[in-house]
């Protein structure tokens, strides 16, 4: 049985650290102490198998009244195909404190099957979004 936490001590930061700068194509080469301030400024999801091993992680960016921004989601490689992420998104959505926001967003290059299963759409208005663009921040190539 998988246990999810958002209990900020739980979190091993060399695993999410490692996936994200090693494995992710969204940030490659991203520092270790921008990780953390990530983390520390973030309201994060850890999955944990019944060994305490964390297996997955996810954060959400938020102000906890009107706005979530879902990023750096993952499950290691060989915990994928058991559903875990899917009860990671479960348990994100029922957080008491992301209840009631006007927006959620998230970005993803392949996994839209999985978060139109929780109710995310394509932008209903994309022109009026803009963004500041920087895709290679941390010196290591990185996928679109």
């Amino acid at each position: 049985m998988f246990t999810i936490s958002t209990d900020p001590t739980k979190l091993d930061v060399t695993v999410i650290h490692r996936y994200l700068s090693q494995e992710s194509y969204w940030a490659k080469g991203i520092p270790l102490e921008t990780v953390q301030r990530a983390i520390a400024n973030s309201l994060n999801f850890g999955v944990y198998a019944p060994s305490g091993q964390q297996v997955a992680y996810a954060r959400v960016v938020t102000d906890k009244a009107t706005f979530a921004w879902l990023c750096d989601v993952f499950v290691l490689p060989e915990f994928q195909g058991r559903g875990i992420g899917k009860q990671l998104q479960t348990a994100i959505w029922a957080h008491p404190e992301l209840q009631g926001q006007r927006r959620y967003l998230l970005a993803t290059l392949d996994a839209h099957g999985l978060y139109r299963q929780f109710g995310f759409q394509d932008l209903a208005a994309p022109e009026r979004y803009l963004e500041i663009r920087r895709p290679n921040p941390y010196g290591t190539p990185t996928a679109n």
